[in-house]
């Protein structure tokens, strides 16, 4: 059933939905077939077409005087393209800029912008323009039959379908568009390694897309920064004809200074400075000192980043800007174009090169066959003047006596209309400079033509070697050597808030009620600090600025805080409750700083313990984790630092006076759990508080255990505790007298 009715006076009527689709569908269309996809032919837009055609139309050409924009911008949208000015010269102002344009094609004059303001150029009326050497590779060709011409907007004008280029611009200077549903985004190449795989899909039309990379192997760019994408992932965007590429900075090392001399695509160094600078406000880069921008005419591009001192890894430094400012780049690839056949589609590389040979093979013989035409029509306008010339008093009598000479003409000489009127309207004055040796030349030349015309014409092989030979012309003509090299890198990565801090040493201090603070420095003495009415100091550790700070509390659970958050020593500090979130009731029991891979004994005074790194501590939850299960009745003792020393022995010393000695490494690492039996304790005596541990410690050779009970002390060398020695979870041996009673120990 139709939806189209007609009411009782005659009003045609649709419905809506029907309407609307087909209005938008119309829209569509025209967005993607006439504004924002390239053709695959000249790889140019429309409006880029219709501003090359215009100016070529103006006698714009490379060697022409230039001539005020806003009269190609005029002629532009008033004979072909019926819409805003200031459309028209942007995309026009897009072909001249050689920092947008691998081959720009506007030569332009005047401010056009700049690589750190693309859209800083001066109005149309101030700058002038004309078309570069490299436009005439599209033009060259154009009045020779070569392509369709369709009407302009209002019927008055023709204008040329497609232009017929002689390389495959279409991957050249690349475009980005974006239409109703789909979108376009194709990167520069260069036209050397371009044309060069183009003959060998030319020559090999089964060639793969991997063949053809060897001598198209990625983009290039209109800079000389760096493409870093891997040759998997260059070779997976032709094969697929969409992906991602990324480009990098280049910087060199000049006296300690990063100088950056090339930007990526499409990037600003202006940006790229400000980008820094909000970091280094941000205290995000504290190992920069300055930064400039020295670019000039002799260096366009020349960043200047001074690092705080020779000890900053500028590689590491490097890495983090290229992961967080323009100094790294990545560029979607989606090579949608309109095909030959007036479609869109994403071609692979193949494709894509085997279509534009198509149309340029087509382009040669259009053009070959127009010029035979021609050849052919001049041969017969000679033979024409040579009867002249051989009776030239017959011509002028039929001429002078006849009412009609034309038929007469034609009749007696037996001649075709053409050569007829080619002859009546020779001019007399011309017959006397006619000379029949002149005309012979001329006829065999154009013969000679004709011939090697016809037989290109008939040959495809001919055919072929010609194509091949114009290429290989163009590419000598207009080519040029690869200015972005192709170096394959691995991912930057930024530099976390701990590599981005300083490592200043620090100690850390917690006082018995709990309050945590950092004073500079390792030679700070913890309990001259002044605390609060009623409080003390409990616990130290020494570090450095970038490294956490572990606690563990009475619970097993340990904890971990950023030692550069704590507040300075200069005041009382602050609850550490306030940053973490403990059980109701828990106390900290130890409080240690060191690098990620530092042994720890973690124990209990139930005679339990294992190794953990300090890694295994750390914890971004408030609430902690849980590290250390504790049997009934037991408590936390203080972590202990384990030296990296194979011979290391741990000694372990109960209430009752027993003391324990056996190498470390017995015990085993775990990340978190009840571990190993140190020393032999009944667990009902622990449950009871009747037996436990009072102290534990590792030692190596070369140190001394000093062992205090009351007011007492004794030292026990590392040879000395051979009696003690034993295998672990034994009993141990009884110290001697006076030492039944063990406060604490300590090893120098």
């Amino acid at each position: 059933m139709s939806d189209l009715t007609f009411s009782a006076d005659g009003e045609e009527t649709i419905a809506l939905k029907t309407f609307t689709e087909k209005a938008y569908l119309d829209y569509s269309m025209y967005v993607i077939l006439d504004r924002a996809l390239p053709h695959l032919g000249d790889g140019l837009k429309p409006v880029q077409r219709r501003i090359v055609y215009a100016m070529s139309e103006l006698g714009l050409a490379a060697n022409a005087k230039y001539k005020k924009s806003a009269r190609t911008v005029g002629d532009v949208i008033g004979k072909f393209h019926p819409h805003g000015d200031s459309a028209a010269y942007e995309a026009m102002v897009l072909m001249a800029q050689p920092f947008s344009y691998r081959y720009p094609l506007v030569d332009g004059q005047g401010n056009w912008g700049s690589p750190d303001n693309p859209k800083s150029f001066a109005a149309m009326r101030y700058t002038e323009s004309r078309l570069t050497k490299y436009a005439e590779a599209l033009l060259g060709e154009l009045g020779q039959g070569t392509v369709d011409w369709l009407p302009n907007f209002d019927g008055t004008l023709d204008e040329p379908k497609v232009l017929p280029a002689q390389v495959p611009n279409i991957l050249l200077n690349g475009t980005t568009g974006i239409a109703v549903g789909m979108a376009t985004d194709i990167p520069p190449h260069n036209l050397r390694e371009v044309v060069n795989a183009t003959i060998h899909l030319l020559e090999n039309p089964d060639a793969t897309v991997t063949e053809l990379c060897q001598f198209m192997p990625g983009p290039d760019m209109p800079t000389d920064a760096e493409i870093i994408s891997s040759r998997q992932d260059l070779l997976k965007i032709y094969e697929t004809g969409r992906g991602a590429l990324r480009m990098r900075a280049i910087w060199t090392d000049e006296e300690g200074d990063i100088v950056i001399t090339a930007l990526p695509y499409q990037s600003s160094g202006e940006k790229v400075m400000e980008q820094i600078a909000n970091q280094m406000q941000a205290k995000k880069l504290p190992m920069v000192a300055d930064l400039r921008d020295e670019s000039d005419h002799e260096n366009p591009t020349r960043l200047v980043i001074v690092p705080r001192s020779n000890r900053v890894d500028v590689e590491q430094l490097m890495n983090h800007l290229f992961a967080t400012t323009d100094l790294e780049r990545s560029y979607r690839v989606n090579i949608n174009v309109i095909g030959i056949d007036g479609k869109p589609q994403v071609k692979p590389l193949n494709l894509l090169l085997s279509e534009w040979l198509s149309f340029r093979t087509v382009t040669v013989r259009r053009r070959l066959q127009h010029r035979l035409q021609k050849v052919e029509e001049r041969l017969l306008r000679l033979a024409a003047l040579m009867l002249v010339y051989l009776n030239v008093d017959e011509v002028i009598h039929i001429i002078r006596t006849e009412d009609h000479p034309k038929p007469v003409l034609m009749e007696r000489f037996n001649l075709i209309e053409m050569q007829a009127d080619y002859i009546l309207d020779t001019r007399l004055r011309q017959l006397a400079r006619l000379e029949e040796m002149k005309i012979r030349e001329e006829q065999e030349a154009l013969e000679k033509e004709r011939a090697d015309l016809q037989q290109t014409l008939d040959s495809a092989r001919r055919l072929k070697t010609l194509v091949r030979k114009e290429l290989q012309a163009a590419a000598e003509l207009y080519g040029d050597d690869r200015r972005s090299p192709i170096v394959e890198r691995g991912e930057a990565q930024a530099l976390t808030e701990a590599d981005l801090l300083t490592n200043d040493p620090i100690t850390v201090v917690l006082s018995d009620k709990g309050w945590i603070r950092s004073a500079k420095g390792h030679d700070i003495d913890p309990a001259a600090l002044s605390y609060k009415s009623g409080d003390s100091f409990r616990f130290a550790a020494r570090g450095k600025s970038n490294q956490p700070v572990v606690l563990l509390d009475s619970t097993g659970r340990s904890y971990s805080l950023p030692a550069h958050t704590l507040p300075s020593a200069r005041g009382q500090g602050e609850p550490v409750t306030g940053k973490l979130s403990p059980p109701s009731g828990a106390t900290f029991e130890g409080l240690i700083m060191g690098e990620g891979e530092q042994k720890l004994l973690i124990s209990s005074d139930a005679g339990y313990g294992f190794i953990a790194t300090l890694d295994d501590l750390v914890s971004k939850n408030s609430k902690g984790k849980n590290l250390l299960n504790l049997p009934a009745g037991a408590r936390v003792l203080a972590p202990v630092l384990v030296p990296s020393d194979d011979s290391a022995l741990l000694a372990v010393v109960t209430n009752e006076g027993r003391m324990l000695v056996f190498p470390v490494a017995e015990l085993p690492q775990l990340a978190r759990g009840k571990g190993n039996k140190i020393i032999n304790i009944a667990s009902a005596r622990v449950e009871a508080r009747q037996e436990y541990v009072v102290a534990i410690t590792v030692l190596t050779s070369g140190q001394t255990l000093t062992l205090y009970a009351g007011k007492r002390k004794t030292l026990m060398k590392f040879a000395d505790m051979e009696h003690y020695l034993g295998e672990r979870g034994r009993r141990g041996h009884k110290l001697p007298r006076g030492f039944q009673k063990v406060d604490s120990v300590e090893v120098v």
